[in-house]
């Protein structure tokens, strides 16, 4: 997790959560079809067969002697299609479409109804309590543990932080990244801060006259009772919210701003909140489900899976060629404003 190998908290949490994803489609690669599935697309040797070993591994998980299984009687399943057919003879299409519509949400209600129907009741409130606990301990982790990684990063931080007291730095050019600093009742005169970052760097009780500030980016930085002395700054992220603390600006020049969302990585982040957004977007996915478990049954498992892959290939290929250009959108524009300047 060390900066040297660009491999952060999030990274990790996110390579964590997709192992089980790639293991699940892995293992779905080797599992048989639905029964479902073959009885749909006439198949009734396959279906026949997999309900066998279905059966046979039931008889080994119980320990008792595998026996023959027979089938007396197969129901097959009545194609939409041809519901649809009957409904409207004609063959209209929009009349089609509402009957097919009707008919999944029909099929679905009578599916909902028999889990709370002898004999499946029992194990589906076992099966409830079982997901809910799980889906509990899921987000209870999604939001705990970056969290304690982030707490233990930034304890490590804070220990190797440098406090700088008294210091007084004339005519000096500061042109290179200053991290994890805390400067106490220095004094800066004539010094300018060009093209460099401040990390994590606070100022206290300290005092700048005659100070440039140009191109200077400050991140998670504050300025806190300090005294500003006919100061230029120009190209910089600094303004009121980092200038804390009865900070005095005095006879000093605020020019070119930088303008977007500088992110600070705060961590009074809401415990709540966090996992609210979670539980909102599992009922994002809902649909997905639903509508893949339908489709399940109506174009098989690997087909299923061959498309989505398919369909995640091309939008990651799409999203990348965009950032690419973005990224050389912004690189142009810089160059513009740097031959403008």
């Amino acid at each position: 997790m060390g900066s040297a190998y660009q491999f952060h908290s999030w990274r990790v949490f996110v390579v964590v959560c997709a192992l089980p994803c790639v293991c699940a489609v892995v293992a779905l690669t080797f599992m048989p079809e639905s029964p479902r599935y073959y009885l749909e697309v006439g198949k009734h040797d396959e279906g026949w067969m997999i309900l066998k070993q279905i059966h046979d591994a039931n008889m080994r998980a119980r320990g008792q002697p595998e026996k023959v299984f027979t089938v007396n009687r197969i129901k097959i399943p009545r194609q939409l299609d041809d519901l649809v057919e009957m409904e409207s003879e004609s063959g209209n299409p929009v009349s089609k479409v509402f009957f097919r519509i009707k008919a999944e949400i029909h099929g679905i209600y009578l599916n909902l109804i028999k889990c709370f129907n002898y004999p499946m009741k029992e194990n589906m409130m076992r099966l409830a309590t079982v997901w809910f606990t799980l889906s509990f301990g899921y987000y209870g982790l999604s939001v705990w543990f970056p969290d304690v990684i982030k707490h233990l990063q930034a304890d490590e931080y804070a220990s190797k932080v440098q406090i700088h007291i008294n210091e007084r730095i004339e005519g000096f050019t500061f042109n290179f990244t200053l991290e994890n600093q805390i400067h106490r009742n220095g004094i800066f005169i004539h010094d300018q801060f060009v093209n460099m970052k401040l990390k994590s760097v606070t100022f206290i009780d300290s005092t700048f006259r005659n100070c440039y500030f140009d191109d200077v980016t400050s991140v998670g930085s504050l300025f806190k009772n300090c005294t500003f002395i006919e100061t230029y700054f120009f190209n910089t992220d600094i303004d009121e919210s980092k200038l804390v603390g009865g900070t005095e600006v005095i006879n000093s020049t605020f020019t070119h701003n930088k303008t977007g969302c500088q992110m600070t990585f705060d961590d009074d982040y809401s415990a709540y909140w966090v996992y609210f957004i979670n539980f909102l977007g599992t009922l994002a996915v809902l649909p997905g489900n639903i509508v893949s478990a339908l489709l399940m049954d109506k174009i098989g498992r690997l087909s299923m899976l061959g498309r989505n892959v398919g369909w995640m290939y091309g939008w990651s290929v799409i999203l990348l060629v965009k950032l690419k250009e973005d990224r050389e959108t912004n690189k142009l524009f810089t160059r513009e404003t740097d031959e403008g300047e």
